[in-house]
This record gives structure tokens, C-alpha cells and sequence, in this order.
């Protein structure tokens, strides 16, 4: 695309990567005589705002960190209808593998360059008195939400170990919780309840999470719908079970895991627990108090990202 392109860095992503991958990405992007600029962020309120003004200034908005910082960003792209683009520079970088983007930064400023808009869908999620927040990839509440801020915490492990260990340190000490979702059916406008003890309910936009995670395998980025994922109560050795098959998905095979699909949400969990999306907390429940509606619901194709061609 002829316009210019202004990558905003999250310095601490992936520990440092997002600063290392830096060299490799302008190399091509001056190599090919592409208008860009690079901007660091101080955090992901700073990078919004920097993204607000790439956009205000007709830049195509450019993530380059893990991907918290990819769904913060493709948010404010989406509202400024900009076109947007990512370098993945984190330990999970879900999003840019669901979208076919590659891990090497040189690659991936090659997509930069001579890549296709795609339209994929976003999530809106709110809370009663703040206002909606958009996301990329998924929005789950329980132990995940409880096993992120672990792994966030955490800086010695590679993510595609970090989060299944943070998963098992929260397991130790987790009791259910008691779950409440209303699901929206787009085909008939009507509402349907589940509720059920459990360990989370994931909502998601992609099929991965967690630096691999086949959490939801039927997710589309661009179908205008939600893929839910309930874990309900069972032993914990169960869990286990679960996360050691849901690399490849094939913890949708187990008795108590129930995949349901809606165009909006509503939930609530009988204690105070967080919820978090793309591997960030959510301001607006963390936690998210007993009994206050969490809603969450898709955004059709609000997005045009470049993808490889």
C-alpha cells in the first residue's frame, strides 16, 4: 500500500525482541523505499494513544510486540479505519500466526510492504460503567485469566511453556466457580443459558491462545462469530488432561469441555475472579466482581490487516 507506515514498539515484548527485531524490519522496509517511522511505547495506554495518532495522520498502524500489544492496537485501527499490520515480537504471537504472518521480522516487513488487506473480525467487551474495550483473539475468565497473570509475572520460561506452567501453579490452589453465560444466537435472535461449575469459559475470535493453543479449533477470524469453550468441573487430574491436549485441540474430546458458538455474550461468575483477553487483564474485571455481567460480542469484519499474498 502507498502510504506510510509507522511501527509502534513495545520495548519489553518477548524480553527485549520487539527491539532486536527492529534492524532486520527496517532493513526491508528501506530497502524497498517505504515511508516509516518508529515510535516506542511507554505502555499499552501510550501505544493507543501513538496508534490514535499514526491514524489521525493516514499511517498505516503497525504492532510490533506480543500480543497484547496486537489487540490493543488493532482496536484503535479498526475505530480510525486505518489499515494495520503486525511484527510479531512476543513469546505467543497467536494472532499473527492464526493470520498466516511471519515470526521472522524480515518477513514479516516484507508482508508490510507487499501484502493484502484482509478483513477479519475484532471482540467488544464491556463491563457495567466502563466503556467497551476492543480485542483481537480472545476474551476467558477464570483460572486462564488467573494462570496469565502468572505467566506475565514470569520471565526466565519461552511461551510455549511459560503459560501451561503458570496454568498448573494456579491449579494447585483453585476451587470452582459457578459460571452463568447467556448466548445470543445470530440465526433467531434468541438467548440461551448455560451454567455450570467449572474452571472458564473461553470466548474467542481465533482458535489460539497461550503461545499455541488450540483453545477453540472451529474459530474463524472472519465468520461474524464467537466460539465459546466451557472447561466444567471435573478432577483435577482431568485439567491436566485437558492442557496437555490442547495444543493440538483434542481437548474438545473430553466429557467436560462443551464448545457452543453465539454472536454476543453475557456472563458472570459466582466470586470474584478476573478476566483478561489477548494475554492482558481486563481493566473493566480485574476481577470482575460476583454476579456483574461481563458482555462480550463480535465485531464483524472491523478490521483490514495486511496478510501475506
Amino acid at each position: 500500500m502507498n502510504r506510510p507506515l509507522c511501527l509502534i514498539v513495545n520495548p519489553a515484548a518477548g524480553n527485549g525482541r520487539a527491539r532486536s527485531h527492529l534492524p532486520h524490519a527496517r532493513a526491508v522496509l528501506e530497502g524497498s523505499g517505504a515511508d516509516h517511522r518508529v515510535v516506542e511505547s511507554a505502555s499499552l495506554a501510550h501505544a493507543k494513544d501513538l496508534a490514535t495518532t499514526a491514524a489521525d495522520r493516514g499511517d498505516i498502524v503497525v504492532a510490533v510486540g506480543g500480543d497484547g500489544m496486537a489487540g490493543a492496537l488493532a482496536g484503535v485501527a479498526a475505530g480510525a479505519g486505518a489499515p494495520y499490520g503486525l511484527i510479531p515480537a512476543g513469546r505467543g504471537n497467536d494472532l499473527a500466526g492464526v493470520l498466516g504472518i511471519p515470526a521472522d521480522p524480515a518477513a514479516a516487513a516484507r508482508t508490510l510492504v507487499s501484502g493484502q488487506l484482509r478483513q477479519v473480525d475484532l471482540i467488544g467487551v464491556s463491563a457495567p460503567g466502563h466503556a467497551e474495550q476492543v480485542v483481537a483473539g480472545s476474551v476467558y475468565a477464570g483460572l486462564p485469566a488467573l494462570a496469565g497473570e502468572v505467566a506475565n509475572a514470569t520471565r526466565l520460561l519461552p511461551g510455549s511453556m511459560v503459560y501451561p506452567v503458570a496454568a498448573l501453579r494456579v491449579l494447585a490452589r483453585w476451587r470452582p466457580a459457578r459460571f452463568t453465560i447467556q448466548i445470543s444466537r445470530p440465526e433467531s435472535g434468541a438467548a440461551e443459558t448455560r451454567e455450570f461449575d467449572g474452571y472458564a469459559v473461553v470466548i474467542a475470535n481465533s482458535p489460539r491462545f497461550g503461545a499455541g493453543m488450540q483453545i477453540a479449533p472451529p474459530a474463524l477470524v472472519d465468520d461474524g462469530l464467537l466460539d465459546l469453550v466451557l472447561l466444567r468441573h471435573a478432577s483435577k487430574v482431568t485439567f491436566v488432561r485437558a492442557l496437555l491436549m490442547v495444543k493440538d485441540g483434542r481437548h474438545v474430546e473430553l466429557p467436560s469441555v462443551t464448545l457452543d458458538r453465539g454472536a454476543q455474550v453475557h456472563m458472570t461468575m459466582s466470586r470474584d475472579l478476573p478476566a483478561a483477553a489477548d494475554g492482558e487483564p481486563l481493566p473493566c474485571a480485574s476481577p470482575l466482581p460476583a454476579g456483574t455481567a461481563l458482555r462480550i460480542r463480535a465485531l464483524p469484519a472491523a478490521l483490514n490487516v495486511l496478510v501475506p499474498g
